[in-house]
């Protein structure tokens, strides 16, 4: 057994002991679903190199508006993490991006790469809407209240209704 099936059984093991849904996505590939209470789910994929454990996370979609600005509240959140920062693609999509070297890749490490993915994500996942999505979300709160619709999914944004 080489070294990256043995990361692979590390990961499906850590994945088990924390009850975390864990599938195959190849030889050497792992999508991890970890739950959260702001962004309810985030798809951490883990792929397991030659060198490297490399960890993407889909966070958010590119925002509507205000792109600079999400962009450096972005850069500024990425001083302060630990294992992972946030990039975008092409498209101007957010992710969570890291790579680790197959030597650093511990049961230990593997739960605080995987702790921040979901704390990163969970956490800024509301600012990162609110910044690149407002006009949105006040649209989306009008049309709710002018047909009577629940707004209860939409209540961490209330601030940006206006007053009741």
């Amino acid at each position: 057994m080489g070294r990256r099936d043995e990361i692979g059984a590390l990961i499906e093991q850590v994945c088990a002991e924390r009850s975390l849904a864990c599938e195959p996505t190849g030889p050497h590939g792992y999508a991890v679903t970890l739950p959260g209470t702001h962004k309810l789910t985030t798809v951490c994929n883990l792929v397991v190199g030659e060198h490297a454990l490399r960890v993407e996370a889909f966070v958010m979609r590119a925002p509507d508006e205000r792109h600079e600005q999400l962009w450096a509240w972005l850069l500024r959140r990425n001083a302060r993490m630990y294992g992972v920062a946030f990039a975008i693609d092409g498209s101007g999509d957010v992710y969570l991006t890291g790579r680790v070297g197959l030597a650093g890749v511990t049961a230990d490490e593997l739960d605080r790469l995987l702790g921040s993915v979901l704390t990163y994500a969970d956490e800024s996942f509301e600012t990162m809407l609110e910044i690149g999505f407002a006009s949105a979300i006040r649209r989306e709160w009008a049309w709710r209240v002018s047909r009577g619709e629940s707004t209860a999914n939409l209540q961490a944004f209330r601030h940006l209704a206006g007053p009741p």
